[in-house]
Parts: C-alpha cells; structure tokens; sequence
C-alpha cells in the first residue's frame, strides 16, 4: 500500500451532544436524524456506507497512535456513546472501553462486528487448524494461528454482515428510511466482493505460500488469501501486546528473511519500533516484499478503498495476476 497519511485527530465529540441540544431531541437523534457512534474510523466508514445521507456517523478513534486495546473513554466519548442512536463497535476485547460504556447505557442498541466471526458459513479457525497440520513443517511446525483472531475488519463477510446489521438497527429506529438503509448494505455487501475477487486469486495462484507478518492484524486477509504464516507466535503475540520479543523469537523471524523462507512480510506501519523496523530491514534487504497495513483508515480512505488497496498490494507482492 501506498504510505500512510497519518491523522493528527485523536479524539472527537459528537456535535449533538452540548448541553445546548434542544430538549426535543432525544435517542440519540439531533434535529430528527438517528446518530451512530462506531469505536474506530473502520467501522465509522462501514456505518457511513450504510446510514448514507440520512444518519449521522461519529468515530471515536480515528488517530493511529491510539490503540483500542488500551484506550479509556474520555466523558465526552462517554457521553458520545450513551446518548447515541446506534452504537457500532469491533467486540472481541478490541475496543473494550465500549463495552465498558454499554455497561451502564444497556439501553443503546448497539452492533458487536466480532459476533458475525464464522456467520458466514466460513468457519477460520477450523480451517486455519487444518492448514497449519497440512503444512507443518521446519520452523512452522506446531505453531498454533488456529486462534479466532480479534482484527474481524480484515474479513470482508463480517464487515458485510456488520453492515447489514447497522441497516437492521437503523431501520428500527428510523423507519421511514428502512430501505434505504437496506439497499445501501446489500450494495456494501456486492462492493466488498471486489476484496474477496482479489483473495480468491491469490488462493488460486498461490494456495499456501509462505509469509510473515510483525503483528496478526491482517489475519483474515492472509487466511481469505490461503496463505501460510510462519511467524513464530511468541514474535507476533509480544508486538502486538505492546512488549519485546525474546531473543530467540527475534532470530527465529530474521532467519525467516535471511533462509528465504517466506515469500512477503505484512508488515503494520502504526506499530513500528525498533525490532519491527529491523525485521523489516532484514526483508529488504533479502529482497522479501513488504506490504504495509495498518488498524485505522488512511485519512479521506474508505473501507472499500482501503481493503481493496491492501489486498491487491498482497496479490502483487506475491506476483498474483
């Protein structure tokens, strides 16, 4: 993918929430309209794919040196939050703090995109579980990625079913637009076959081609693609958990690029620190491919762009046609 214009934003406020809102509005709504509030800009952009011009659309984080696992609600997202129409989040322990809000607002409908992991008849973790026994062997033998995986916004089927999910919710509230909102998921739902066309070539070209990545947030792009991850889990699990690899995990992944062992390294540029840049380092230089990804949308990118994006930079690094 193309380099990452970073967003200075780290925070925002929904527009209305002052205490000068007039005393007519109420569930969330502002001047008639329903408001939805998502966790993150991803699932802001999948929720503004759906509520179009006939509902307001608010995203929490949209700043990428925020990170969901840790972040604590602010009043002002707190209050975001509880007074919303529609609350759209990712579930899975990601962005927790919103489920810390719900605690205590129950009352707000809300959408959890990690409840439609494996809805869609396409069960990853059995599936995951099967490729690492078929294709264990070396320095991925045992290593388990059969985990369900949190990053639920990398499988285009659960974005599609969280979009159709919004325009359920949304045509409860507002029912006059029902099936706008309909109409907007279903086209949400046959755009996103432009990312899976692209993962079903890779899988058709290069079914099982090894990679690694500094962090398992493009899971389900990898396991849509039908790739094999040989990162050594300790590596990826301490990146992402925000701590220093061991030693050995540091050189079992440098030997991945310096054997040749992989073809691409997927490689999370909001993250990036010492050791990741070294790894990266080391793929240049043994001329493995990087493909950058990222946890939140480019800045004036939507869901569709960015997912489309990522996947075909996969299919290229791979030389898929």
């Amino acid at each position: 993918m193309a380099a990452i214009a970073l967003t200075a934003a780290a925070t925002t406020v929904l527009a209305g929430c002052s205490s000068s809102e007039s005393s007519g509005s109420s569930g969330g709504e502002t001047g008639g309209r329903p408001t939805v509030v998502a966790s993150t800009n991803v699932w802001g952009s999948v929720a503004e794919a759906v509520a179009g011009d006939r509902a307001d659309v608010q995203a929490i984080i949209a700043d990428p040196s925020a990170d969901p696992h840790s972040y604590e609600a602010s009043p002002a997202d707190a209050a975001a939050l509880s007074r919303a129409s529609l609350v759209v989040y990712n579930g899975g322990g990601y962005d927790e703090f919103v489920d810390d809000v719900l605690a205590s607002a129950s009352d707000v409908p809300s959408v959890d995109a990690y409840s439609f992991l494996g809805d869609h008849g396409h069960d990853h973790a059995d599936e995951t579980s099967e490729a690492s026994s078929d294709q264990a062997d070396g320095d991925h033998a045992g290593h388990d990625h059969s985990g369900e995986n949190e990053h639920v916004w990398y499988d285009p089927e659960v974005a599609a079913a969280t979009a159709e999910a919004v325009a359920e919710q949304l045509g409860t509230i507002d029912p006059d637009n029902a099936s706008y909102y309909t109409a907007n998921a279903e086209s949400f739902h046959d755009d996103m076959h432009q990312v899976s066309d692209i993962t079903d070539r890779i899988a058709q070209q290069r079914p099982g081609a090894p990679v690694a990545q500094t962090e398992p947030i493009a899971h389900y792009l990898l396991e849509n693609a039908d790739l094999d991850d040989r990162t050594p889990e300790d590596f990826e699990n301490a990146i992402e958990e925000g701590n220093d690899p061991s030693p050995a995990a540091i050189a079992a992944t440098r030997d991945l690029f310096t054997s040749r062992s992989v073809d691409v390294l997927v490689y999370n540029v909001q993250t990036e620190d010492n050791v990741t840049a070294d790894v990266r380092r080391v793929a240049e230089e043994n001329g493995v491919p990087v493909v950058e990804v990222t946890e939140t949308l480019p800045e004036g990118v939507t869901y569709l762009e960015w997912q489309r994006g990522a996947a075909q930079s996969l299919a290229d690094a791979l030389g898929v046609a």
